[in-house]
């Protein structure tokens, strides 16, 4: 059985022959444009959540198999070297969505669960790109990138201003924040889905509603304890990050995810299979709480986390195979990446740090999730369009960035974009599609202390910074921050373990003057 909008399903509903039963499951779609142009491709933007460089097999991961993504890269291509533009979720996402740095804006470090909406309805999106060159567009799994006009007024329990229906997509399902904050809800097109009126929902991030228990208060009422913070409100017997009340039918089961967000992806690749389309498909995998579903759980030696990769690996898998049996294969852009690197422990008590047994999520890089050392934001990235791009090729060392994913996938589809849209991202679609090995010049990576460290290809550059130089709230991971500059040979040390910038004063100028040239642009306007 798979679940959608926790409702079970004969696990045939993955094929197309029981596709009407996940049809009945919903309210029907707005139909979409009538652009039957087979010319252009689909394009599917599959991003995992805090999915490490070195957590896929084909990357090198031990003690896991991923056999569905081993097929992806097998049929297309694996880059070695790119980069997310920053450590933590909301600004890369931020990045990837907009084509616009993050550290350009002071309101995008990650969100909580009842954020605005920090896109802004003006601003002009992936999506506004895509849907104007006569796309139809859809935004299913994880948003984190803020809700409504106010923060801390969302109107849950009615329709939301300012969701990515205002933002280009003509078709949303999405969960409101991330799987470890509150509200633990979908929203589909504006309201949240499955609305129970019985149980109104109320969120908040200052305090408690009176009687409702929490991780703290009822520790014997989890079925997954927290190491440390999410320790507030419970919901399917995990405490979350903020405090909330009500939902009902409406509440997620996490072990449900992983089902949910497939069911809804294949509904939408076979509603759309005969017009262009743009699915920006985000996974929950493998974000805390890691409770994934019973046919992965238990089955890893690696604990939940191990058992969290695979369920992913089962998403890429169903994809796949559904744009084989809707017969768009060959006509589809499937590009697999991560919003940023790994981190083992989290906020709860997995097990995931302990039973590693010589697994290293990060592929040996120093740093992981938050850091501005590699670990941070080096991901993989796999491109497969078959016919298009050279299958089982692995681009080695080529430097590139998830922020001129924007740029690069317009001009595939030959859209023009308004001024001063998109304006980090730059055209590198021949380096995405395999025609070109020519580096980007330099990226920029921000860590959670919100440091913008850059690199070109053979060189990295950390600026001096007094900030703290351990993550002082939970997780045993260096930020990066050390009170002299930084300076490393990407290409003699990969790991970051030597520097260089004494014995390297002109190199260190050089590195220092791209990124003052990067940091002096002004920021757009947070409104």
């Amino acid at each position: 059985m798979i679940h959608i909008n926790d409702k079970q399903f004969p696990a045939s509903i993955l094929g197309t022959s029981a596709l009407m039963l996940c049809q009945a499951a919903h309210a029907a779609q707005p139909a979409g444009k009538k652009d039957t142009d087979r010319k252009r491709p689909n394009v599917i933007l599959l991003i995992a959540d805090d999915l490490g460089y070195g957590d896929l097999e084909c990357y090198g991961a031990k003690n896991i198999e991923t056999p569905n993504v081993n097929r992806l890269a097998g049929q297309g291509i694996r880059f070695t070297n790119c980069h997310a533009t920053a450590a933590t979720s909301t600004p890369s996402r931020y990045g990837l969505l907009t084509g616009e740095y993050a550290w350009r804006r002071p309101d995008t470090d990650v969100a909580a669960g009842n954020a605005a909406s920090i896109i802004k309805p003006e601003q002009y999106t992936i999506a506004d790109m895509f849907h104007d060159a006569g796309y139809y567009t859809g935004a299913i799994g994880k948003w984190h990138l803020g809700l409504g006009e106010t923060t801390g007024e969302q109107n849950w329990n009615g329709r939301l201003s300012h969701t990515p229906r205002d933002l280009g997509f003509d078709y949303h399902y999405i969960q409101a924040a991330t799987a470890d904050r509150v509200p633990c809800v979908y929203l589909e097109q504006d309201t949240v889905a499955n609305y129970d009126p019985t149980a109104p929902i109320s969120v908040s991030y200052k305090r408690n509603f009176e009687g409702e228990p929490t991780g703290a208060s009822h520790p014997e009422l989890l079925k997954l304890m927290y190491s440390h913070g999410h320790n507030q409100s419970i919901v399917d017997g995990i405490s979350r990050i903020g405090y909330m009340k009500g939902g009902g039918t409406a509440l997620w089961k996490d072990e449900n995810i992983a089902d949910s967000i497939v069911g809804h992806s294949i509904r939408f690749i076979n509603e759309h299979k005969d017009e262009p389309f743009f699915l920006y498909l985000a996974t929950n995998d493998v974000h805390v709480p890691r409770w994934p579903h019973e046919r992965f759980r238990g089955k890893n030696s690696m604990g939940l986390r191990g058992d969290a990769i695979a369920q992913f690996d089962w998403t890429v898998g169903e994809v796949m195979k559904a744009v084989e049996e809707a017969g768009i294969a060959d006509n589809t852009l499937i590009i697999l990446s991560s919003d940023n690197g790994p981190v083992v422990d989290d906020g709860y008590a997995d097990r995931a740090e302990e039973l590693l047994n010589g697994h290293s999520p990060t592929g040996g890089l120093r740093g992981f999730k938050y850091s501005g050392y590699e670990g941070g934001t080096m991901v993989p990235l796999i491109v497969r369009w078959p016919g298009r791009v050279q299958p089982a090729t692995k681009i080695n060392g080529t430097l590139i960035s998830h922020i001129d994913i924007f740029a690069s996938l317009a001009a595939l589809v030959k859209a023009k974009l308004p001024e001063g849209a998109a304006p980090d991202s730059e055209n590198r679609l021949d380096q995405m599609l395999g025609k070109s090995k020519k580096h980007r010049p330099w990226v920029s990576e921000l860590s959670s202390t919100r440091m913008i460290c850059v690199r070109n290809n053979k060189w990295k550059y950390i600026p001096a910074s007094n900030k703290m130089q351990m993550i002082n709230w939970g997780p045993n991971i260096e930020t990066g921050n050390q009170p002299v500059d930084q300076l490393f040979n990407m290409i003699d040390d990969p790991d970051e373990t030597t520097n260089v910038a004494e014995s390297h004063p002109r190199v260190l100028q050089m590195m220092k003057r791209i990124h003052q040239e990067a940091s002096a642009t002004k920021a757009t306007p947070s409104h």
